[in-house]
């Protein structure tokens, strides 16, 4: 292993072997280092990745060993989040450093620098959990001694300080603005009764439909990513269900879809439109209607505070929502507080038939 000097290019280069991941020889050039010790630097670093070294820097574990394995057992969607998180908010400060020299107060430092950036709450644990997340990669599969971000403790919070939705009203107001374009009105209307999520509205194809009993079948989701169309599994196990459609939104849909000349039964019936454009359509219709804008997943929530509304039980919106848990549902049950007024006046109309 030698760096010598490129004659073409002037740089340096380095010439290497190395043991691959089957356990094959193999032998290698790196090419265009500025100076020889540059070249030598990163070779040394380079071994210490092949033999799962913590001596290595954060950023080299990260990026050559813990995203690809993720990479395989991951949507794509979801390892462009995490890496952007990773570079934006993590590598910085701490990616230079060496994972095994990481420590408490490394970790304190760099929560005190996130936290004085003013994110919200919820995407401050989000970020956080993402690198204590990689430590405890680096713990289980690398014998990494402890994650430091455990002892530093956790930052943010996991429910959010407010949830926006629209109340039936507003949403009603919403519609009547929007509903000149047929397209924007049949995807807010499935939006708001339905409660998916965008990739999975936009997953729809007419075979998912069930019309006799009145269901829709979801069963993917679609991303659009550098400009290839994605269909992927909904985003976990109990995202794929079955939805019971209220009669009237049975009828918008085959209504709807009946104007989409020549669609097949494995086509997308909203491949017409993007994410972009109901975000624009959104923007529009809250302004003409005068309600306040909403980001296009708060819908979903509009629905589950629908819900709550009417008086369904925690297990029934979960199920509905495709969330793993009723912990999930339940989170939004303070958007009414006025239930508890109502609970109270009722035991006490109970109380008085008593006597």
């Amino acid at each position: 292993m030698r760096a010598e000097k490129d004659p073409t290019t002037g740089n340096w280069l380095m010439q290497y072997r190395y043991t691959d991941s089957q356990g094959n020889r193999r032998k290698s050039t790196k090419r265009g280092f500025k100076t020889k010790r540059d070249a030598e630097n990163w070779l040394r670093e380079f071994l210490l990745t092949q033999d799962g070294s913590l001596d290595m820097r954060l950023d080299d574990f990260a990026h050559q060993i813990y995203f690809p394995d993720l990479t395989n057992r991951l949507r794509e969607n979801t390892i462009r989040t995490k890496l952007y998180i990773y570079d934006d908010k993590i590598k910085n400060q701490l990616g230079h450093r060496r994972i095994s020299e990481i420590t408490t107060a490394d970790i304190r430092k760099w929560q005190s620098n996130l936290l004085a950036q003013g994110f919200r709450l919820t995407y401050t644990r989000k970020i956080h959990c993402e690198l204590s997340a990689l430590f405890n990669y680096a713990v289980k599969h690398y014998d990494l001694r402890s994650n430091p971000c455990r002892a530093a403790g956790s930052i943010g919070s996991k429910q959010a300080e407010n949830i926006n939705f629209w109340t039936k009203m507003e949403y009603q107001r919403f519609i009547y603005a929007v509903m000149s374009k047929n397209t924007s009105y049949y995807a807010f209307q499935f939006l708001y009764y339905t409660g998916v999520r965008l990739g999975e509205l936009l997953g729809l194809y007419p075979s998912d439909f069930d019309w006799g009993r009145e269901t829709v079948h979801i069963r993917r989701s679609y991303q659009r990513i550098k400009g290839r169309d994605i269909l992927t599994d909904p985003k976990t196990t109990k995202s794929i269900r079955v939805i019971s459609l209220p009669k009237f939104l049975c009828e918008e849909m085959q209504e709807y879809i009946g104007m989409l000349y020549g669609i097949q039964p494995s086509d997308r019936i909203f491949a017409n439109i993007s994410k972009s454009y109901l975000h624009n359509e959104l923007t529009r219709g809250a302004k003409e209607a005068g309600v306040k804008r909403l980001k296009i997943h708060e819908l979903r929530h509009s629905h589950v505070s629908l819900l709550i509304d009417m008086g369904f039980s925690a297990l029934a919106i979960s199920e509905r929502m495709g969330h793993e848990t009723e912990n999930m549902t339940l989170r939004y049950s303070h958007l009414f507080p006025t239930r508890q007024t109502e609970i109270a006046e009722k035991l006490n109309l109970l109380n008085s038939e008593d006597y």
